[in-house]
């Protein structure tokens, strides 16, 4: 009996070294986990950094979006007599000279085109066999190469009055701008005074007979007038 009260109960000894670990857990869950600082700009920056190499970086709320510069258009037409605007002035049109011709007259205005284009000056020309829209209507190319120049070059010829596209073409010059002195220039060859067409009377004409077949007389009339548009 005295023995069986001595020795220990089974499973006794096992108490304590749970006990103790029981204890251990309890403190380590009871401890505040350390929180590591972090920085604003560390964590920005992290926002900032892409998520892999192909994938475009994201802005941030310091980011600053430079805006692309806008292409200034003064200048761009450089050699316009003074005038940088593409709105008015010599700008505001797409040629200097229409030249108005018979067929038959094409080689003399080649030439007379080939003068003006020539020089310092560069007049922009419009020659209807050269600069026409192929397939385009005739009466509409007329039209718009006359609205789309700032002056207009009658070659008057035996052909330019035979020719009734020709007679349409001044007509509708006159028509356009009957008041705007120096924008029609007749250009009168091979003809005498006496067949100046009537509609013209009023217009000096510059007599092809003259120096350079009257070509320089032509451009010297085309750049006084540019010079009035500023």
């Amino acid at each position: 009996m005295a023995s069986s009260a001595s020795s220990p109960a089974p499973g006794s000894r096992s108490k304590k070294p749970l006990g103790k670990m029981a204890d251990w857990f309890r403190q380590a869950l009871s401890r505040k986990p350390t929180k590591i600082p972090v920085s604003a700009e560390s964590a920005l920056s992290d926002v900032s950094q892409p998520s892999s190499p192909d994938s475009p970086p994201s802005l941030g709320p310091s980011s600053e979006v430079s805006p692309i510069p806008t292409q200034s258009h003064a200048g761009a037409d450089g050699g316009g007599g003074g005038s940088s605007s593409s709105s008015s002035g010599r700008w505001s049109k797409d040629y200097d000279v229409c030249v108005c011709h018979s067929e038959e007259d094409l080689v003399a205005a080649q030439e007379l085109v080939s003068y003006l284009e020539g020089g310092a000056a560069s007049l922009r020309c419009f020659l209807q066999l050269r600069d026409a829209t192929p397939g385009g209507a005739i009466v509409s190319e007329l039209c718009h190469a006359l609205s789309s120049s700032h002056c207009r070059v009658l070659l008057i010829t035996p052909g330019f009055l035979r020719d009734p596209w020709c007679r349409y073409q001044m007509l509708q010059a006159l028509s356009e701008a009957p008041g705007a002195e120096g924008r029609t220039i007749p250009l009168m060859s091979g003809l005498s005074r006496a067949a100046y067409p009537a509609e013209l009377r009023y217009m000096y004409f510059v007599d092809g007979r003259g120096p350079e077949g009257g070509f320089r007389q032509v451009k010297e009339a085309v750049m006084r007038y540019l010079q009035t548009l500023g």
